[in-house]
């Protein structure tokens, strides 16, 4: 069973009796090695309401960023199911946009603002609406210098801003994220996490933020699910809409991160 963070509120973006954007349902995923097939996570569930910054944290290999690829629609269930708006996910769509933890994900030949703009294209959006739409979003990453450069010109922290610009810019029902600043050096790391907070107050959009690093999850998220070590399995969820940036060398902001520290190395042994 789950356990929550004793000062678990309802986000105030969200009422108690909405529908979920987005359930997961006892999932559990498998794939294969060479050698055997390989349980991902076991029975997993969460709600995601709109607004919500949701993180997944655990350690690697505990099946966060399978799971992530699950809702994105790359990678189908075994057992259990995820449903966005009350549908079955049942492969990758335009309501659902990811941003990979890889610098590039841009295409080379492209400018910043062709970039942006091209999902749009793809999915029948007009020429003249998809630029104006790249254009916001290149706006709203602070990248508008840059709309017309190309991704060899930017430095790796820019280059995600654009991931980002072009996810959002399709106005997706929820933005996923997988580890995008895991490779970033610890100042750039914190710069993009206040951006990412910025923009979601900003827009108010979903999220969906996997992530092995406890003071991110904390500081990106709303609310935390923590999975146990491999096979991935709610360990707990936790509230933290009222934490961040601002709060992390204050004293509630350091016993959350003690807390889920014991949670992720008190017990490896978490069974079927």
């Amino acid at each position: 069973m789950a356990q929550r963070w004793i000062e678990d509120e309802p986000e105030t973006t969200v009422t108690p009796a909405a529908s979920p954007v987005l359930a997961v349902d006892g999932v559990t995923l498998q794939y294969k090695t060479p050698d055997h097939l390989v349980t991902a996570t076991y029975r997993v569930g969460f709600d995601i309401h709109a607004g919500d910054r949701l993180v997944l944290l655990g350690p690697s290999g505990c099946g966060k960023s399978t799971l992530l690829k699950s809702i994105a629609g790359f990678h189908k269930p075994v057992a259990g199911s995820i449903r966005l708006k009350g549908k079955p996910v049942t492969g990758p769509g335009p309501d659902r946009m990811m941003v990979f933890q890889e610098f590039d994900q841009l295409f080379p030949w492209k400018t910043v603002l062709a970039n942006v703009a091209f999902p749009m294209l793809e999915n029948g959006v007009s020429r003249k609406e998809a630029e104006v739409r790249a254009r916001d979003a290149i706006a709203k990453v602070n990248l508008t210098k840059f709309t017309d450069v190309y991704p060899h010109m930017l430095s790796g922290g820019m280059k995600q801003r654009v991931a980002i610009a072009r996810a959002m810019a399709m106005r997706p029902d929820v933005l996923l994220m997988d580890e995008p600043y895991a490779a970033l050096d610890a100042l750039t790391r914190r710069k993009m996490q206040e951006e990412l907070l910025q923009l979601w107050d900003d827009v108010r959009f979903t999220l969906v933020f996997v992530t092995h690093s406890i003071e991110e999850a904390v500081i990106v998220g709303s609310r935390i699910v923590v999975l146990s070590p491999h096979p991935g399995q709610v360990r707990a969820e936790l509230n933290c809409h009222h934490l961040g940036v601002a709060e992390q060398d204050g004293a509630e902001f350091q016993m959350l991160t003690r807390r889920i520290a014991a949670m992720l190395f008190e017990d490896k042994s978490v069974g079927h």
